[in-house]
């Protein structure tokens, strides 16, 4: 069995080199960053992930998940999003609210209860954020999307995720208007500084790319 931190690190390295089908490495100063931690301590995490057969690493090397490492991170991932669709669709829970509660509760080690949960939901493919949730058998739903900022002018476009699920950046494109599921007309890309004019609902909005950059869409 795992302990919370160990299951943390396989999530990051998982995300970091690719969730869908993704074989990619990383880097230790890569993942202490992505999890906040000085190198040595990332280092000695992965010399124990390797002794459990997880992670392939050498010192001063690149990082992968092995067969068995990336299985367990999915299955994190899937009780993560899992949970964060229960706490919004269920419990009332706001979208920038979800994430560091589902943080605790991935953690739980009961199989039959991710089932249950999964089937009392209705086998949800999304989760409130727009994140794939992968199968019982650790497969993903194929989706092609694209950012705002690789949008054309004068198309529509539904968004169906976001890439920064910070409670931030939720609030804000809250704040403006945009959520999972609007539906935006791209009218200008400005050369300047590639912001971006939308209209939704009617209204006229102006975005940054930084902002663009972070929120996927789908041609209609």
């Amino acid at each position: 069995m795992l302990s919370d931190t160990e299951e943390n690190y396989l999530k990051a390295l998982l995300r970091i080199t690719g969730e869908q089908g993704g074989v990619g490495e990383a880097g230790t100063n890569q993942l202490a960053g992505k999890l906040n931690v000085r190198p040595a301590t990332a280092t000695d995490m992965l010399k124990k992930l390797k002794e459990k057969q997880l992670v392939n690493y050498e010192k001063y090397g690149k990082i992968s998940l092995t067969d068995n490492g990336r299985n367990l991170a999915i299955a994190i991932i899937r009780k993560h999003r899992l949970w964060e669709t229960f706490l919004f669709a269920k419990l009332g829970f706001s979208w920038d609210e979800v994430h560091d509660i589902a943080e605790q509760l991935e953690h739980i080690k009961s199989e039959k209860l991710v089932e249950r949960l999964d089937r009392f939901l209705g086998f949800p493919q999304f989760d409130p954020h727009g994140d794939v949730i992968p199968t019982a058998d650790g497969d993903y739903i194929n989706q092609t999307r694209l950012t705002l900022a690789e949008a054309v002018t004068g198309n529509q476009y539904t968004i169906i995720a976001v890439k920064d699920n910070s409670p931030a950046f939720l609030q804000y494109v809250s704040q403006i208007g945009i959520g999972i599921h609007s539906k935006v007309t791209l009218l200008q890309q400005y050369e300047f500084d590639h912001s971006i004019a939308l209209e939704i609902d009617g209204t006229r909005i102006n975005i940054s790319d930084k902002v663009a950059q972070n929120i996927y869409c789908r041609h209609l």
